[in-house]
Formats: C-alpha cells, structure tokens, sequence
C-alpha cells in the first residue's frame, strides 16, 4: 500500500484509474464536487473503489464541512452551516452551541455514510485571527482557543455517531495566515508564546484519529520551511507539544505554497514526519509519479490507519436525519 490519497476524476472511475489505482494501492482516495452527482451515482462510486481495493474499510475521504466547503451540494443534498453559525450560537449558549454543533455534524455524517464515504476533513481547528485569510474566515469555530475546541470536540463526536471519521485541520494552525496558501505560501511571523494560542485545541484534541497539516512557514519554529515540509515541526510541535500521535496528512500537495515537482513535495513530506499524502486532482501524471517515487506506506502509518478506521468500527448509532436536523435549527435560531 503506498501512504497517498488520491483524487477520483469524475462521476465514475476510467478504465486507466482502474488500473493505475489496482496496481499502485493508494491508501485512500478524496472526492469532489466533479465526483458528486447523486445519491446512486455516488454510491457507485465508493462502492467501486472500495471494491477495486478490496479493503472494506478503504479511507474515502471528502471536505464536507459546512457553507462554502461542501462538495455534495444541493438539491441533490441538503445544505449545512458553516462553523461561525456555532461561534455566533456559543456568545449566547455554550452548552446549546455544542449540542447544535453534535446534531448537525452527526446529520452530516448520516449523509456521507450513506454515500458510501467514511473519513470527513472536519472539524476545523483553526483560530480566527482578526488579520487572517478569508480562506478561513466563516469556516473557523471561533476566535478564542476554548470554545473551538469545544465545538471540534462535538463534530469528531457527532460524525463518529454516523460511522464518520473526522479530520482535524489544519495542523499546527492557519488562523495567522493573511495569504491564502492555495496561491502562496504564507509565513507566520508571531513568537513561540502567541502560538500556544494556535495550538491550544490541537492540544485538547491531540486523540482525534486523524490530522492535516497546513502549508505555512512559522518563523518561531522552522523559518525555512513550511509545516507539512518541516521535520522540526512535525516531530518538535505536532508530535511533541501538540502530542497528536494518530495518522497525519498533508494538506493537498498541489497548493502553491509549496513548490517543487509533486513527486520532489510527496518524499520531502514524507521525510518531514507526514503519514501520508494528500495529492487531489487526478491529474494521471503526477499520480503515476508521485507513486513510482513513494515507498509502502510504513508499519507505523498502518498501525496508525487502522486505529483511526477501528473508530468507527461498529454499527453507527442510531438516529433519525429529519429530527437532527430539526434539533440543530431550533437551536441556531436562539441566536
């Protein structure tokens, strides 16, 4: 098995995806919006490349957060709030923002199992700075390190509810940055002290079974490189004073903020400490060379893959999608 998820590229897989993925064996794949038709086609989908695995708990992973993150879209699928819908919820009633926050992401969670996906990139863990990127904006949970971690918290137990594991991100922190890393790289200039800000609900949330790294450069602690290339962040921030010890993934390859060819990114990420690469957009090229440079995935990857799947394990819990649903807007509305 080789430690990369990889982008389907559209409705169905093409006879090459066939069997370029049977013979490379990637770890999991990612869908979006190009892959999300409807219901029956979705679930053609992941049953098709769970299938083509022949591992039933395969990682099929998907950015379903809420408001403009939100791959499976309506009509065919019901829309969801973006985080800052429960940071509003929270200044008014903590303990019904959270429960808001579990219905909604448990709802959630129903709609991407039923679609046949089992790993959610959510919750988002990032601290809004006042200065930030838009890029996260209404996605963040909140500006006080607290409360996002309660809210995380409640969407990791919410889609763990449904069968869903959930994906902290973005690892050691995106709040500070003022570029958006999907067009260049962003540097965070903020000390060592003013980062345990950043920090604080990766710290609380360091047995989430699943993370993803940012591509940002933190001056305080590797000033040359970006986290996800950073060997000093990994092992010194994420892996030491976070703690955070199950599967880590890089944010997409792809994103400009990091340069380089995608097989020269995949082994330096790699290298740096990552579990696993996150390379989205089927492009057949950077696939086959992403996969003819990287080695099997290693034992502690695959220890660290099938504690975060055991998660979710057993049968989901169950619920009815209509009264979640309701529960949480009754609650929103109290703000």
């Amino acid at each position: 098995m080789k430690p990369v998820i990889f982008g389907l590229s559209g409705l169905t897989l093409t006879p090459g995806e066939r069997d370029f993925f049977r013979d490379a064996d990637p770890l999991g794949y990612i869908l979006f919006k190009r892959n999300c038709g409807d219901r029956a086609q979705m679930r053609a989908l992941t049953d098709s490349v769970r299938e083509l695995s022949g591992r039933a708990d395969v990682p099929i992973l998907i950015d379903q957060e809420g408001g403009r993150v939100s791959r499976m879209q309506p009509p065919e699928w019901p829309a969801f709030p973006a985080g800052e819908a429960f940071d509003r919820l929270y200044d008014v009633a903590p303990v019904s923002a959270i429960e808001a926050a579990r219905a909604s992401a448990q709802a959630l969670g129903m709609m991407l199992a039923e679609a046949g996906v089992n790993v959610d990139c959510a919750p988002l863990l990032d601290v809004r700075q006042p200065d930030g990127t838009p890029a996260i904006g209404d996605r963040a949970l909140g500006s006080e390190p607290m409360r996002v971690s309660a809210l995380g918290q409640a969407v990791l137990e919410g889609l763990r509810r449904a069968g869903v594991v959930g994906v902290v991100k973005h690892m050691p922190g995106h709040g500070r940055a003022v570029v958006d890393s999907h067009l260049e790289l962003p540097r965070v200039t903020a000390d060592a002290a003013a980062l345990e800000v950043d920090i604080e609900p990766f710290i609380r949330l360091a047995d989430a079974p699943m993370a993803m790294t940012c591509h940002l450069v933190f001056e305080a602690w590797d000033a040359q490189r970006p986290a996800t290339l950073s060997p000093t962040v990994i092992a010194d921030i994420i892996r030491g004073r976070i703690g955070f010890d199950g599967l880590l993934m890089t944010d997409d390859i792809d994103m400009k903020a990091l340069s380089g060819k995608p097989g020269e990114k995949a082994l330096s990420a790699l290298a740096a400490g990552c579990d696993v690469i996150l390379d989205c957009w089927a492009r057949m090229d950077e696939m086959v060379e992403i996969s003819g440079l990287l080695p099997d995935a290693s034992p502690a990857c695959l220890a660290r893959l099938a504690r975060a799947m055991a998660t979710v394990a057993g049968a989901p819990e169950p619920a009815d999608f209509a009264e979640l649903l309701a529960k949480r807007d009754a609650l929103l509305a109290l703000a």
